[in-house]
């Protein structure tokens, strides 16, 4: 694609996301909008710089920033229907601690969380009602999500929620049926997470597996609150779900390994290796991979954006990545704190650390059979997939 078509292409682009604002927006949103933000504490020059690092994490050009800032404003919001399924909560934990714009601003201002099993205050056959009426009222146009892996054993009878006593299989079932989008939201729903490990007695199953529906992953244990708000922003955005690899994760924030912007990586490449836990390069910050890190396995951006408002993540405070957005890392990965025998550095052909990241990380891969040769496979099937696409439009 030369200079011309791809001034055109992104022009094409900016003309159906500024067509989409347009019809959603109002100035009178705007003006709600802003003084929404100053009573929270924010000026709009902080909410411009929140929507610039939106932007630059979804990876678009600085030209979207104005239309990040302008959906954070539409008239009509996005109904999200959040459940829960088997989990532990901590992805909505993860999520509430997003700080620019804090989680009122959050759910009131960029999306309708219509419903959401945790953070109401009702319960019973009232919550129950509430949430048939949602599912009526915007038939098709909501986006589900689901925090939290399917049990599938048995007809799924070792999960059942609500005062109907209904499955988790069926809930979910009936719920994703009549929506617009389908967002998997942390290991759990997207590969079965802990509850799958082995043997797996209840038979979980990530929702994709389970359902057999489309859907889009956000795995992590949990996953960043930036992968899951840059998700449905990108929604609100274009009306469509992100490009994504063949497991389903959205390229933009799971399209390169956590070695690849690991603050240790130069150690890494430098050969300078914690041996165990406490030594003297542990106390200087030195590379975790003899001490089993599964960052050059691993794809994520938690290097980049970190846990609880960008204030750290498991590297950074001195432990090893476990691998958390991977399938089956509970089994694949383990064991987590323990050195890995397998990373005795000197590979492939005894290049030892002068190997490229690469070149380990293939060989890891094939040792474990973990997601390396599966993302670039998709890469490589979807980029000619869009290809086919294109030809045929035009």
């Amino acid at each position: 694609m030369n200079i011309k078509d791809l001034q055109g292409y992104y022009m094409s682009i900016i003309g159906k996301v500024d067509k989409r604002l347009n019809d959603l927006y109002s100035s009178k949103a705007e003006e709600e909008f802003n003084n929404r933000l100053a009573e929270n504490g924010f000026t709009r020059r902080d909410f411009l710089k929140w929507a610039s690092f939106i932007t630059a994490a979804l990876m678009l050009p600085p030209v979207f920033e104005s239309r990040v800032a302008k959906a954070a404003a539409v008239k009509e919001r996005t109904p999200v229907i959040w459940l829960h399924l088997a989990e532990c909560t901590g992805c909505s934990e993860s999520f509430l601690r997003t700080r620019e714009p804090d989680i009122a601003t959050l759910i009131f201002d960029q999306i309708s969380l219509t419903y959401h099993d945790t953070l109401m205050m009702a319960s019973g056959e009232r919550v129950e009602k509430h949430l048939n009426e949602a599912i009526q009222q915007y038939k098709g146009k909501y986006v589900c999500v689901i925090e939290g892996g399917i049990p599938t054993r048995d007809g799924g009878i070792y999960l059942r929620i609500g005062s109907d006593g209904e499955t988790g299989l069926e809930r979910a079932r009936r719920i994703t049926k009549d929506a617009k989008y389908v967002l998997a939201f942390g290991t759990c729903a997207a590969f079965g997470g802990v509850q799958a490990a082995y043997p797996n007695p209840t038979g979980a199953k990530g929702v994709r597996d389970a359902l057999g529906i489309e859907i889009i992953n956000v795995p992590g244990c949990p996953p960043n609150s930036v992968n899951m708000v840059g998700t449905i922003l990108h929604i609100l955005l274009f009306d469509k779900t992100p490009p994504t690899d063949l497991l389903y994760r959205p390229l933009w924030a799971y399209g390169s390994r956590i070695h690849d912007y690991c603050e240790r990586r130069a150690h890494f490449d430098a050969g300078e290796f914690v041996e165990e836990w406490g030594d003297e390069g542990a106390k200087k910050g030195w590379c975790l991979y003899k001490m089993g890190c599964k960052g050059p396995l691993t794809y994520n951006n938690c290097s980049r954006y970190r846990f609880n408002q960008g204030t750290n993540w498991p590297i950074g405070a001195g432990h090893g990545c476990i691998g958390c957005s991977e399938p089956d890392f509970w089994d694949k990965m383990a064991p987590f704190e323990e050195p890995n025998e397998k990373a005795g550095i000197r590979i492939p052909g005894g290049k030892g650390v002068e190997a490229t990241s690469d070149e380990i990380g293939s060989f890891l891969a094939g040792a474990t059979a973990a997601a390396i040769g599966v993302h670039a496979i998709g890469s490589v099937i979807r980029a000619k997939a869009e290809k086919t696409v294109k030809k045929e439009s035009e």
